[in-house]
Formats: structure tokens, sequence, C-alpha cells
């Protein structure tokens, strides 16, 4: 294969775009934008096809839920965007932006405590489309995951939500029983029978719901769904544990405007190059998570939005 003879202008444009170089070749790897994981059956033939007449009949698939189709040389990079286009598919996912969004199964998944798929399809055209031209100080990646179970690592990402089902606990009908049902359900021993009634450790539980509906007696019947957020995980060379926010969130609308608010905070006071993880820490885990709690940065959107990047 022929060494690359483009120049590296041509190649760092064609990166944003979301063809990636195979090295030392002219030929890329095109960078295709699921939404949230999720491709219909006209779009996989789509791919399929594209990859057989474009690149070399290869399709490869990211940790971030994108599909590459490889091999494709330069010359038949605007074919394969027209081609693709034709289903609704387009390429990106580079850059200091906002990042391709990370979905579970949690829609259809038995331990799903919130509609995953069609959450993170909100955040995508909401965050990943609409501040598509919005420079960040770095990239910044978001992750939906439906349940406790973090199969998509939501707190190793800068930004995540965990699905959640508080149970709502009725002390007065609880019996006591020496084979207690909830404490056989609650998988991290957060529920545990003393002195002959139930006692849920708070702090140790991790609202996963497994427990409602086993009482015979209905002590715990119902609970309440919400989002859990945390922010500033990193995944990589330097890794960061995200923190969670103080606050389970009840109302979607209101944990998506906590997205928004992180993205401006995050445009407004990071430097370039920081990651999101190093900016929190820098300004104060406790700083962050107040602004995130108010409505300030939302008032000054546009302000933000406009203003140039800070360099340290």
């Amino acid at each position: 294969m022929a060494a690359l003879t483009i120049s590296k202008e041509e190649e760092q444009r064609l990166k944003g775009l979301g063809f990636l170089n195979n090295k030392g070749t002219d030929n890329f790897s095109a960078r295709v934008i699921t939404v949230n994981g999720k491709v219909t059956v006209a779009q996989h033939r789509c791919l399929a096809e594209a990859a057989e007449k474009f690149g070399n009949g290869n399709l490869t698939f990211t940790t971030r839920l994108t599909v590459e189709v490889q091999g494709i040389p330069y010359e038949n990079i605007e074919a394969f965007r027209e081609f693709i286009a034709k289903e609704g598919l387009t390429t990106g996912g580079t850059g200091p932006k906002v990042r391709p969004i990370v979905s579970c199964k949690g829609t259809t998944c038995q331990y799903g405590l919130l509609d995953s798929f069609g959450i993170s399809e909100e955040i995508h055209h909401r965050f990943y489309v609409a501040y598509h031209d919005i420079k960040l100080p770095h990239k910044f990646k978001i992750a939906v995951g439906g349940c406790p179970n973090n199969c998509v690592k939501p707190n190793l990402n800068d930004l995540g939500i965990i699905g959640q089902r508080i149970p709502e606990f009725h002390k007065e009908l609880c019996k006591g029983c020496k084979k207690c049902a909830i404490e056989e359900a609650c998988p991290i021993g957060a529920s545990k029978v003393i002195d002959g009634v139930l006692v849920r450790d708070e702090e140790k539980c991790n609202h996963c719901g497994r427990c409602i509906g086993h009482c015979r007696f209905d002590s715990i019947v119902d609970g309440q769904y919400g989002f859990k957020i945390y922010i500033g995980g990193r995944w990589g060379k330097q890794v960061s544990q995200g923190r969670a926010l103080g606050k389970i969130f009840t109302s979607k609308d209101e944990a998506l405007n906590v997205i928004e608010k992180a993205i401006l905070l995050y445009r407004d006071q990071g430097y370039v190059g920081e990651r999101f993880a190093n900016t929190i820490e820098r300004l104060g885990f406790e700083n962050v998570e107040k602004q995130l709690l108010s409505d300030e940065i939302l008032d000054r959107k546009e302000e933000i939005l406009t203003a140039e990047l800070k360099t340290k």
C-alpha cells in the first residue's frame, strides 16, 4: 500500500468529520454514529453495502457504540458520506466536544429502571447534535446506565446517569419475619431484620429496586424512579472515579438540565486541554455541585457559548 500523501492539515480536517487515517496509507476508517448503539435493519444493510463498495469489506465496533467502516480510500470519502446519508447515517465523534452517547440496553433489560435508549437518544439530539459546533476544553463523554449494575460504566465517564428506584418502606406493615424475603432479595445486604423489624441501610442501598414486591405483607410494594448523576469520571491513561451528586433527580427534564449545566460549566471554567475531572478537582467538587444544582449557569448560556475558551 502506498504511503500517505495527503497533508497533515487535510488529515486533521477529515478526522474532524469522523474519518481516521489508517496509518501509513491514504485509506481511512469512517466512524459512523449510531445515536445510542441501536441501528435499523436498513441501516445495517446500508453499512454492509458501503463497506463492500467503498472500503475493504470490514466493519468494526468501538467502545463508544459507533461503527467503523475500514479501508476507505481518500478519493471515496465523499461518495461514502452520500451513500450512508440515504439511511440517515452520519460520521463524526471526534474532537474536543460532546462525544457519541453510550447507552446500555436498560429499555429491554429485566433490571432496567429507565428507558435508556429513549433518554440517550434525547441526549444525542440535545447535546451531541445541537452542541456539535461548540468547542470544549477537551472531549466530553456521557453514558446512560439503566441500573446500578453499571454495565456501561457511567461513573467512568465525564458525566454518567444511572437509573434508580428508591423503595417506599412501610415500617408499620413489617412483621419482622425470621426468614425475610426482602433481606434475601437484596443483592448488597442493605436490608436486614434487626430486633424483629426490617432495617434498611440508606447509605449502603444503591436503589436497584430488586427488593420491591417481595414482602408478603406488602411492606415494600412500590418505589420512586429517579436518576443518579455522576460527574468527573475518566478512563484511559489517567483514571478518575466519578462522584455522585448528592441529589437523586426524579424529573427527567431536571436531570437533562444538569447535563447541560455541566457542559456549560466545563466550557466556562475549564482550561483548554483539561479534562472535566481535572476541572472539578481544581474548582472543588462541592463548588461544582452547588453550581449544577442552581440555574445561574443556564441563565448565562449565550454568554458562555460565545466566549473564548480559557487557557492556563
